[in-house]
């Protein structure tokens, strides 16, 4: 079969710095190519090549772009950096970015932002753009496409809204699609069913689809080739089948090994930077004590019941693990829980203290007592402080330390426990300076400088790649272990839920439908719900 797209022997450089080195993959028509590894491994920067989206200080040594006649008639063979290059962006090759919500204008309707393109690159009239627009809504499959056109971002759900931006890309009808990381903060059962929609797709289009992702077991539902990246280069590419099942490069079989997938419950991860350390299984140490416990609880907002009838107990000790789609209330459950929303109605204890929606905001013994870790490492981080004062203030407001110089000491000593190299250098560091796996170990340990008993996980490795949601995993259950801390863990990675938690709640439409034993939940589901959303994963 003849390729859409041939790009080879690509290398960028930014000054001295090779980011990029000799990269070459394939693109065929109705086939998907999948370009896996960690973050930083030249993924997305070597797909935005393509689409000249990379910063103007780069450089690029070497490379070219071969496309099909169909595509660039007048030259089949294009550097880089020419001109030509910009004709085929959106035109013939459509990008779905990977955080919708980012990408598209909160100010503008949805369906205006589809349109804007076509009117644009293909001269279509205002009133024929929009009904190319309610066509796409439908191909994509939105409720109500007609109605979805004069929607904002704000009003769709995760899954409408990246069904938006597939649209998009679909727009000016490509014979290429670059989808980058397009399921990655979405729950199981909405991304089976972006994967589904994008297979289909681009079977019926005959659309060359490249795929970027860091999960091996998505690539493997939908690529027919894959080309696995490690610090820029490609070290292994073939047919998906013979990478994922049999990968003969150490760093594919490290990717592979990363997963928390059938393994035991506080056994330690493999990662791929970290020395190897003995293999030993935490056990959870068992508790009768009841440290959290919610009674009736329910939130209102106008005429939607977003928390309804909800009760549960936290043991001292254990891990809570709490899934369920985007929607049904698991975030609301745990700001409530946190004293950071005010609950229409029920009771919260803590230690058997009754804490109810009129003594809100919590006491501040409580904000100490329980502390949460959030999805987005970054934007839980305040960009104008340095680590020092983000660690430091949070022991000063609850009268940790006897003097900044103190709190100075305890601020290394724990980003010494959540394995932050040169810990004294991180102090005077700003949060854009470290990784996205660094600053989630540093927002860990900003929770851990107020010596909380219970810590909210919310979504706390969804954004990580393999190997750092590993290191991230194994950092948690040693610090339970070491600390006796109680975890609520919230996931849409059901995978990751089963390997962490001692019991699972399973939430749907705001409220709790099946709770008992992980194993048990997991292995043995009674609910219809709980069974439809475990035959969801991939």
């Amino acid at each position: 079969m003849k390729s859409l797209l041939e790009v080879e022997d690509l290398t960028i450089q930014v000054g001295n710095e090779t980011l990029v080195s000799h990269v070459h993959f394939s693109v065929f028509p109705g086939e998907c190519t999948a370009i896996v590894g960690e973050s930083g491994s030249g993924k997305t920067l070597s797909c935005m090549t393509l689409l000249q989206l990379n910063p103007t200080s780069f450089n690029y040594p070497s490379g070219c772009l071969q496309f099909d006649h169909s595509i660039a008639p007048h030259s089949s063979t294009l550097n880089p950096q020419h001109n030509d290059l910009k004709d085929l962006r959106g035109k013939k090759i459509g990008m779905i970015f990977q955080e919708p919500m980012s990408a598209l204008n909160p100010t503008m309707k949805v369906g205006e932002q589809v349109a804007e393109g076509m009117i644009f690159l293909l001269n279509l009239s205002e009133e024929e753009a929009k009904k190319k627009v309610v066509s796409l809504f439908e191909e994509v499959k939105i409720p109500d496409p007609s109605i979805a056109f004069e929607k904002y971002p704000h009003e769709m759900s995760g899954g409408q809204r990246q069904r938006v931006m597939i649209a998009m890309a679909l727009s000016c009808d490509p014979l290429i699609i670059i989808a980058d990381e397009p399921t990655t903060a979405l729950d199981v059962s909405v991304q089976k069913a972006v994967l589904s929609l994008l297979k289909e797709i681009q079977e019926k289009r005959r659309i060359g689809l490249i795929f970027i992702s860091h999960d091996l077991a998505v690539v493997k539902d939908i690529a027919q080739h894959v080309y696995v990246m490690q610090k820029g280069r490609v070290v292994e590419s073939g047919k998906a089948a013979n990478i994922l099942d049999n990968p003969q490069h150490p760093y594919t079989k490290g990717l592979l090994a990363c997963r928390p997938h059938g393994k035991k419950r506080g056994e330690r991860l493999l990662t791929l930077n970290e020395v190897p350390q003995e293999n030993k299984v935490h056990t959870a140490q068992k508790s009768n004590e009841i440290i959290l416990a919610v009674k009736k609880l329910y939130k209102q907002y106008d005429q939607f019941l977003a928390v309804n009838d909800i009760s549960f107990e936290i043991l001292k000790g254990e891990t809570l693990g709490l899934i369920g789609e985007s929607g049904c209330g698991k975030t609301t459950l745990s700001r409530m829980v946190m004293g950071l929303l005010p609950m229409s109605s029920g009771e919260i204890l803590w230690k058997n203290q009754l804490l109810t929606h009129a003594q809100l905001p919590f006491p501040k013994i409580h904000r100490k007592n329980i502390q949460m870790i959030f999805q987005d490492p970054f934007a839980s981080l305040n960009p104008k402080l340095t680590i020092q004062d983000l660690l430091t203030e949070p022991m000063r407001i609850h009268g940790i330390g006897s003097n900044a110089a103190h709190r100075t000491e305890l601020a290394i000593h724990w980003l010494e426990k959540v394995g932050m190299p040169h810990p004294n250098q991180c102090l005077s560091k700003y949060p854009h300076h470290f990784s996205g796996g660094q600053r989630q170990r540093i927002v860990i340990a900003r929770a851990l400088a107020c010596e909380p008993e219970l810590i909210i996980c919310d979504e706390s490795v969804a954004a990580l790649d393999v190997s750092v949601q590993a290191q991230v995993l194994n950092l948690l259950n040693d610090l339970k272990a070491e600390l006796s801390l109680t975890f609520l863990f919230i996931s849409h990675d059901l995978h990751v839920v089963k390997y962490m938690s001692d019991r699972v709640m399973v939430m749907q439409k705001g409220r709790i439908v099946e709770i008992g034993d992980a194993d048990e939940v997991f292995d043995h589901p009674k609910n219809d719900y709980t069974k439809s959303l475990l035959a969801s994963v991939i």
